[in-house]
């Protein structure tokens, strides 16, 4: 910012002043114009101004200009910052002020200030010092000097720039050094890369030639297949239509023996009324004989059975079962086939007594149990006319037996016997063809009595009986 107030050599008469006429200027005549104010590089005005304001608060108050003496009473590091403008002004429009200044500032520089006002500058001075000190004395050639400052800044300037030119020069330089060694590295990734392109390019067409090859066999077998599918289609064709006319052929031949077979079934049903006949008159003939015959040997009607033989000893028997006892077992746990089983003459049923109750109505005490299982044994013995046997384990533990029902034998098994021996032993104590029913849960009680001829039932088939009794 160029300071314009016109160049003024004169001082004051009451101040000597260190001006132009002290350092031997000739002063210009009355009628001579004045100089303008020359353009300062603007580190010079700035100092100009820092020098006038630093000594500001020095001077009397009389002695600063109205404008500043508000600028005055600022803070050091506000007065120059803030007040620039008007202090400015004030050095070029108020000379007295700026002698006034430049006495103070020129007695602060010392010998630097000596030799600007003496019109030299010394070679190791700061050149914008220089200028400034230079503008405020304004000795003999006080322009040059300024001008003379204001080259060497703007020397230092354009220093300045040629360096900040060369660092990013240099910067770029690196950079582009730094860009190259990453294009050589991406050069090389490049290159590799092609490289394992190519290898799997070469790899893929040896693929693809293989693939052809495969194709082509493919084909060759695929119209092999076809030709081969259309002659068998031709096979199959024949094959087909000679079917239809076996089946044809068998049909017919099935209508025939229909035919003889409807034949036949009348012939074996005329057959089966003359077997009746002759079967019922075989049975009323054995019938009649046995009648004579039991007139003849004069047998009177038994009071026991099989099974009170063998309550009432208790014998080991350990002898095999007799020979065709085997052939009157039937694997079967049909409950149906109680009633079936039941319905035969002469059937006797044996029940495995605690196996039953405790899978039927377990949740009641063992007298419980023995008397709803007895009881409803009675009805079934009512029913049927059939002989009942239920056995127990553990006689020693009985005490107050319920009363047995007619046609029921309850049986205990002893001490060091077990109710499933005492069941197998009234089993084979049975004559050979008799029915005899054993009711048991109980696996091998099933095996053991179905080996000697009797058929073995599960518990839940008396118990559904009894039920429904």
């Amino acid at each position: 910012m160029p300071l314009t107030e016109p160049h003024d050599d004169h001082t004051s008469a009451e101040e000597p002043v260190v001006g132009a006429r002290d350092a031997g200027e000739t002063p210009e005549s009355p009628s001579a114009p004045p100089e303008p104010e020359p353009t300062l590089p603007e580190p010079v005005r700035q100092r100009i101004v820092a020098l006038t304001a630093a000594v500001l608060p020095g001077l009397a108050a009389d002695e600063v200009p109205v404008p500043l003496r508000r600028v005055a009473k600022f803070a050091p590091n506000r007065r120059a910052r803030l007040g620039a403008p008007a202090i400015a002004a004030q050095l070029t429009a108020d000379p007295l002020f700026r002698q006034r200044v430049t006495a103070r500032v020129l007695a602060d520089a010392g010998d630097l200030g000596a030799a600007v006002v003496e019109g030299t500058a010394p070679a190791a001075a700061d050149p914008v010092e220089v200028a400034a000190l230079a503008y405020l004395a304004r000795p003999r050639g006080w322009r040059e000097l300024i001008e003379a400052s204001g080259a060497a800044v703007r020397a230092e300037a354009d220093s300045a720039v040629v360096a900040e030119l060369v660092r990013e020069a240099e910067q770029r330089a690196t950079r582009a050094e730094h860009d190259r060694a990453v294009a050589r590295v991406e050069a090389e990734k490049l290159r590799d890369e092609l490289a394992r392109v190519r290898e799997e390019l070469g790899q893929l067409r040896e693929e693809a030639r293989q693939l052809t090859r495969t194709l082509r066999e493919t084909q060759a077998r695929d119209r092999k297949a076809t030709e081969m599918l259309a002659t068998e289609r031709g096979r199959a064709a024949r094959a087909a239509a000679d079917a239809d006319a076996e089946l044809r052929r068998a049909r017919a031949r099935l209508a025939e023996a229909e035919a003889a077979a409807g034949v036949a079934r009348v012939s074996a049903k005329e057959a089966r009324s003359v077997d009746e006949a002759k079967l019922w008159l075989l049975l009323e003939t054995i019938g009649q004989a046995a009648v004579g015959l039991r007139r003849e040997l004069a047998l009177e009607p038994v009071e026991k059975l099989p099974a009170d033989f063998v309550a009432d000893a208790f014998a080991d028997q350990t002898g095999a079962a007799p020979a065709g006892a085997a052939t009157r077992a039937r694997d079967t746990d049909d409950p149906a086939r109680l009633d079936q089983l039941l319905a035969l003459p002469k059937a006797h049923l044996v029940v495995d007594g605690y196996n039953v109750t405790k899978r039927g109505f377990g949740e009641m005490s063992l007298e419980q149990q023995r008397k709803r299982l007895i009881s409803g044994l009675g009805g079934i013995a009512a029913q049927t006319g059939d002989e009942v046997t239920v056995v127990f384990d553990g006689a020693e533990r009985i005490h107050g037996l319920p009363p047995t029902p007619r046609g029921v034998r309850v049986l205990f098994s002893r001490k060091g016997e077990t109710a499933d021996e005492l069941i197998r032993r009234l089993v084979r104590a049975e004559p050979a063809g008799r029915p005899v029913v054993v009711v048991s849960s109980d696996r091998e009680v099933a095996d053991g009595v179905r080996r000697h001829g009797a058929y073995p039932l599960g518990a839940d088939s008396l118990l559904r009986r009894l039920a429904r009794s």
